[in-house]
């Protein structure tokens, strides 16, 4: 029995409205979302009922030597207007059917890129169609083992993303993250974290899945990740229907290189830098494709020796605080992806990914603070020296299936995740004090630490994508995912010779989340030019923590609609008009709800906040596109109970101890405009400017407070083409004053030059990069609140020079990947 007339015949059976019929009992408010899910899930059962009626267009590419000509894009496009009706590729043996298609006139099109289109007129009724078989003649450009060298710009816009195309950029000797900073709205705050159109509040996934991290795990995680291991970065500001709602930013995909032509092909990457200590890297990705199976694996390794500088001066009553902490961490990394995918069936396709990564690092940090009087006389030092070692790691299963149900664009995805992460540290603290900041009489204090920390997560989800009749198409789908973190914390005195615990210190915590999701949502192609798209989400979420020596975060129970509504217009070729509104949530990192103490100095430290609330977001888009160049971006963001690191300062301490807390609300009006420019023939430059106009308005301990602020960005990406395969790069950026939170940025700017050769044909590239040439990239900021007064600089290893050579092997005709989307997205842009 067919898949059709299954759903036909238990659709009509009493058993089948038995178990979907309304259920009228009351139930309980954790079972709402289980029942939507059933309801959903019939309500999938039922959709071929409404599938569009037809017949079947069938038929064969083969070549001007009358062989098949598989893997072929094949269009029936409906006339007059030519609109694409259906697409498909062609099988291995070239041949392709479309399924129900409506009685009308169509042109059937073949194309491949190696190939010149070929195309046929035919009519379609009632009966069956076979198409006369289309013989398609090789270009005379074509070479049968070449690297296909796409003129793609930098900067490409589409009707729901902004994409950064990265082998456009020198990428010598960077890293993922470093990447980022080049890509429009994006920057990088004083503690690496990404910030993304004003907020840090952001997931970044990687082809398609979550990474499930945040913060400093993912900071770490991405400098692990060579650049060139990316193809494109793309920047989905106001994501569907179909994605996590969480992320007030929305979602930066970097997507992987992947070619998978037939055969054996790959790349191998070694280089080498240095700053102000030495950095080593090399790493192969591998690809092998047999047709019905596809194998591929990366493996990237690294030395990385480099450091932190952190000045802070901060004003207590009479007093001045001068201190400045000098991190040295030196790591070694293994990062790791391994999987496959199994083309069962021309319909059916499974795949498995596994994903490690390792990255042990011994760190020395020192710090020197000094108290002033009002004179300006030090009067007081405290000198901190604080070795560690630590290690981070994480690994992550992901099994999923493909079922390509017939040729109208039905389609069943789905997703099953395991991920987990670990990563411990011991440190070793030494306190010296001398004259004034001497406390209770000491002069030495000796302490150590241990720390643990786990995060497993699961994670499954569906995704259904069904087309309609009259140019609609439905997309619905489910999720659930299941989180438990553990933490512990020992922290130990050194008192008259022997270590003795330190109960204000030590705490374990334990935090249990479930959150289970559904969605649906409509596409409907008015017309040629104007295209319309509404979603739903519903998302609930359970979740409860617990500390043993600390206070107690409170059971949470919430469930939360979040609507999304997009519009594309295009008059014509080169003009596209987009406008879009969504709302979002962002919960806090699980890092975020430790109530554990970090110190980075005797003076310094960082708290969790178990008591955190999710903040809301709306955000309108509307956006106008020439020729791939975004004449004009205008946006309107705000944000209810957003989260916020708020240094807490104890005059009678003098300590300063940085919690995030939730602040009332902040508003951001933006525009933005920039592409790329053809200057000359040997010459383009893209070019992005930015400002917005941020506002914040929240009580904070106990008084008002407001900040305005009007804040811009200018960068330009130039591209030399010089002869004999030799090209250079001339980056520059300026990010003038701004406003985050309760910091008050001052501006920063960086310049950085590039070139590069191609060599063996174009199979190798060597690449030389010197990054931030006058050394000038910092972080500054100022803190005026209550009674907190400070000023922040944070400066790190930017200027480097960096050496990198790339060899491309095997098969390396391009060909697109397969694109999957994990369930654990979310979540894992949460860990850190």
């Amino acid at each position: 029995m067919g898949w059709d007339n299954f759903i036909s015949a238990e659709s009509n059976s009493p058993h089948f409205w038995g178990i979907c019929k309304p259920n009228t009992k009351p139930m309980p408010q954790t079972a709402t979302l289980r029942s939507l899910t059933l309801s959903l899930f019939c309500f999938l059962l039922a959709l071929p009922s409404l599938a569009q009626t037809g017949t079947t267009v069938k038929g064969t590419v083969r070549t001007a030597q009358n062989q098949p000509l598989g893997y072929a894009t094949v269009l029936l496009l409906a006339l007059p207007d030519s609109s694409i009706a259906y697409s498909q590729m062609t099988d291995e043996a070239g041949a392709y059917t479309f399924e129900k298609v409506a009685s009308g006139r169509y042109v059937v099109k073949a194309s491949r890129i190696d190939f010149n289109p070929v195309n046929t007129v035919v009519q379609v009724g009632t009966q069956p169609v076979q198409v006369p078989l289309l013989q398609a003649t090789e270009k005379a450009t074509a070479l049968k083992e070449v690297v296909v060298q796409g003129q793609r710009p930098l900067l490409e816009q589409q009707a729901d993303r902004l994409i950064m195309n990265v082998d456009k950029l020198n990428t010598a000797g960077e890293n993922s993250l470093e990447i980022l900073k080049n890509a429009p709205g994006v920057r990088l705050d004083k503690d690496d974290n990404i910030v993304f159109r004003g907020s840090s509040s952001v997931n970044v996934m990687i082809n398609g899945k979550m990474t499930y991290m945040s913060g400093a795990e993912l900071s770490r995680y991405l400098k692990s990740l060579p650049a060139s291991a990316l193809t494109k970065v793309e920047l989905i500001a106001n994501p569907p229907a179909s994605y996590d709602a969480a992320g007030t930013a929305g979602i930066i995909n970097l997507v992987l290189k992947r070619e998978l032509a037939k055969g054996m092909n790959g790349t191998v990457s070694v280089g080498t830098g240095y700053g102000a200590y030495e950095k080593v890297w090399a790493g192969i990705n591998l690809n092998y494709n047999l047709g019905k199976f596809s194998f591929y694996t990366r493996l990237n390794t690294g030395h990385n020796n480099s450091y932190n500088r952190l000045t802070m001066e901060r004003t207590i009553r009479d007093s001045l605080y001068r201190s400045e902490n000098y991190w040295h961490p030196v790591t070694k990394s293994v990062n790791v992806v391994a999987g496959g995918d199994w083309f069962i069936q021309k319909k059916h396709t499974v795949g498995l990914m596994v994903k490690g990564y390792t990255a042990p690092e011994n760190t020395l940090t020192t710090s020197q603070t000094v108290q002033y009087d009002i004179p300006g006389n030090a009067i007081g030092h405290v000198h901190m020296r604080n070795p560690r070692t630590g290690a981070s790691s994480n690994y992550s299963l992901n099994a999923n299936y493909k079922f390509d149900i017939d040729t109208t664009g039905r389609s069943l995805t789905v997703d099953a995740d395991l991920v987990q992460y670990q990563n411990g540290t011991d440190e070793q603290f030494t306190n010296q004090y001398q004259a004034h900041a001497i406390v209770h009489g000491r002069t030495l204090e000796e302490l150590q630490s241990f720390t643990e920390a786990a995060v497993r997560i699961y994670a499954l989800k569906a995704d259904y994508v069904h087309p309609l009749a009259q140019n609609w198409k439905l997309e619905t789908g489910w999720k659930s995912s299941w989180v438990r973190t553990e933490a512990a914390i020992r922290f130990e005195q050194q008192q008259e010779g022997t270590w003795q615990n330190d109960p204000r210190r030590t705490n374990q915590f334990l935090y249990d989340e479930n959150i289970n999701a559904a969605y649906l949502s409509l596409n409907k192609k008015i017309s040629k030019a104007l295209s319309l798209k509404a979603g739903l989400r519903a998302e609930q979420t359970l979740s409860e923590g617990t500390s043993a020596t600390m206070e107690n975060g409170e059971p949470r129970h919430y469930w939360q609609l979040f609507p999304s509504v997009f519009a594309s217009y295009s008059p014509q070729e080169d003009h596209q008009f987009s406008a879009s509104y969504s709302r979002r949530i962002s919960r806090p990192s699980y890092r975020s709800l430790n109530p554990f103490t970090f110190y980075s100095d005797p003076y310094t430290g960082i708290r969790g906040n178990p008591f955190l609330q999710p903040s809301l977001s709306n955000l309108v888009m509307f956006s106008y596109t020439f020729k791939n160049f975004q004449l004009l971006s205008i946006s309107y963001l705000e944000q209810k109970d957003f989260v916020m690191e708020v240094p807490l300062q104890n005059d009678q301490t003098k300590e300063t101890v940085s919690t995030p807390q939730n602040l009332a609300r902040a508003t951001a009006l933006g525009f933005s405009s920039g592409g790329t420019l053809p200057v000359r023939k040997w010459w383009s430059a893209n070019v992005q400017v930015q400002g917005r106009l941020n506002k914040i308005s929240t009580p904070v301990q106990g008084a008002q407070y407001n900040q305005r602020q009007f804040a811009w960005d200018l960068s330009n990406d130039n591209n030399f083409t010089l002869p004999k395969d030799y090209s250079v790069q001339l980056t520059a950026y300026y990010n003038s004053p701004s406003v985050s939170g309760l910091f008050q940025n001052r501006a920063s700017y960086q310049m950085t030059i590039g070139a590069k050769k191609t060599l063996m044909k174009g199979k190798a590239t060597l690449s030389l990069r010197l990054n931030d040439i006058f050394d000038t990239a910092r972080f500054r900021a100022y803190l005026r609140y209550a009674n907190v007064d400070m000023y922040w600089q944070n400066e790190w290893e930017s200027r480097r020079l960096n050496l990198t050579f790339d060899y491309r092997f095997g098969n390396i005709k391009i060909k697109a990947a397969r694109s999957r989307r994990t369930g654990t997205s979310e979540e894992e842009n949460r860990v850190n």
